[in-house]
């Protein structure tokens, strides 16, 4: 590859990297905006977020054309080759880590005629789990953090124990008040997106260790190789 080439390649990736940021601070939005909305009730703010959720969709296929361009002219080798696929799988994990906000901001309206719910469980803590596992993960491709990718994966249990927390809680709530099953099962619809959220953040952060190691890690245990896996990273 000649140093022209190269240079082209490098702000190609550039711009695809930029994408990918801008990709995920909407996401990080929609999900701050969904879970703000159903805990102040507001229904215009809800509807932003499924409007939003238009240019979530539309930013995410322009990182996929863009990504099979530099695929097809480029032909990008090594770890470039591993950043534009990486790129590819951020982009369709965020797009839907976005309708899953969406979602949530569905159901403020079928809310709306509900009693005020008196408690919430552990929603804006999982919410706010939930981004900062987005942000990382987002950062972890940007700057080639493995370390970071490691840190998401660490924080995804928690996340599901949350989750399992607000289970059994709606679940005690629904048994002491058959009335408050329907919104119970309202708080568990849209605790399971946010647990979702955590999933695929953590598709994220395993895809970027794979882009920066060339190694796959699907588990907590394989955290213990992290030494060795930074060992096999490569150019």
């Amino acid at each position: 590859m000649t140093l022209q080439q190269r240079a082209v390649l490098e702000r190609e990736l550039n711009d695809l990297r930029e994408d990918i940021l801008r990709l995920g601070s909407l996401v990080e939005t929609a999900i701050d905006h969904s879970v703000t909305a159903l805990v102040q009730r507001d229904i215009h703010l809800a509807q932003e977020v499924i409007i939003g959720d238009q240019e979530v969709n539309a930013l995410r296929y322009k990182v996929e054309v863009e990504s099979l361009r530099i695929l097809a002219t480029q032909q990008p080798m090594a770890i470039d080759l591993r950043v534009v696929i990486a790129g590819i799988h951020m982009a369709v994990e965020l797009e839907r880590i976005g309708d899953h906000a969406a979602g949530i901001a569905k159901l403020v309206a079928r809310l709306e005629e509900e009693e005020q719910i008196d408690t919430f469980y552990k929603l804006p803590k999982m919410a706010k789990r939930a981004s900062l596992m987005v942000e990382q993960s987002v950062r972890a491709y940007i700057e080639r953090n493995a370390e970071l990718a490691y840190e998401v994966i660490r924080r995804d249990d928690k996340l599901d124990k949350h989750y399992q927390q607000l289970y059994l809680g709606a679940l005690e709530q629904m048994k002491g008040d058959p009335q408050y099953i329907r919104r119970a099962t309202f708080l568990l619809w849209i605790g399971h997106n946010l647990e979702r959220m955590g999933d695929r953040a953590l598709n994220m952060a395993e895809r970027v260790i794979f882009m920066i190691t060339s190694e796959f890690v699907e588990n907590l245990d394989d955290i213990d190789d992290f030494g060795d896996l930074e060992g096999h990273a490569t150019g």
